[in-house]
């Protein structure tokens, strides 16, 4: 767990001065949760099957359908202000995406796209490798992306991940072929994060 903090003085390149303090969240989740944003919400049943096989489920104040996070899974929510950064919400989608393909070809996946509105995230062929969800609100964002690292893949055969049928979801472990943990990706994602959005960060553990 983690803290990546602009600091209150920091100024965004080409912005309009001074931004206030704004963060990204950094998380690896340590227990599996199931969790849906405005559409998508399991029936009864479903959600019943679900909590047996040992995981949590939560309705998220965000876009999207349902999805898994877990284990092995870098979980990053930017809480930024899209108003003062000139950014319209689609921009700033891009922006997530672009970030993660920018990591995914500094690890070497060059193969790693992002597909045309209404699909959002990044792909490997027809596998999600990292899913997208987010709110603004007083164009302040919260919620952000999942990238899978080392994810036990197996938890999203229970559901229909993102509402889209015939998709699969992969890794970057499996598409690399090697074990690659939330912590080998963790500089190059901040790394990324900085290009992408032209900010400065500073690492902090204390989650404030």
């Amino acid at each position: 767990r983690g803290l990546a903090e602009l600091p209150a003085d920091s100024t965004v390149r080409g912005g309009p001065g001074a931004v206030p303090a704004e963060s990204v969240v950094l998380s690896e989740p340590a227990h599996p949760v199931y969790t849906w944003g405005l559409r998508g919400a399991p029936g009864a049943a479903a959600a019943e099957a679900l909590r047996a096989r040992g995981a949590e489920l939560v309705a998220a104040r965000r876009g999207g359908h349902i999805t898994f996070h877990g284990p092995g899974q870098l979980l990053a929510f930017p809480v930024l202000d899209l108003r003062r950064r000139r950014l319209p919400l689609r921009g700033y989608v891009a922006g997530l995406e672009a970030l993660v393909l920018r990591l995914c070809r500094r690890l070497g996946l060059r193969a790693a796209r992002a597909l045309p509105p209404p699909y959002t995230g990044v792909w490997m062929g027809d596998s999600k490798l990292c899913a997208i969800g987010v709110h603004c609100g007083n164009h302040i964002t919260s919620h952000g992306l999942a990238l899978n690292c080392c994810t036990d893949l197996t938890w999203f055969d229970h559901i229909v991940p993102c509402g889209l049928e015939g998709k699969g979801v992969t890794s970057l472990s499996h598409e690399l072929g090697r074990h690659v943990t939330v912590s080998h990706v963790l500089e190059l994602f901040l790394d990324s994060f900085q290009e992408v959005f032209d900010c400065s960060l500073v690492f902090s553990e204390d989650p404030r």
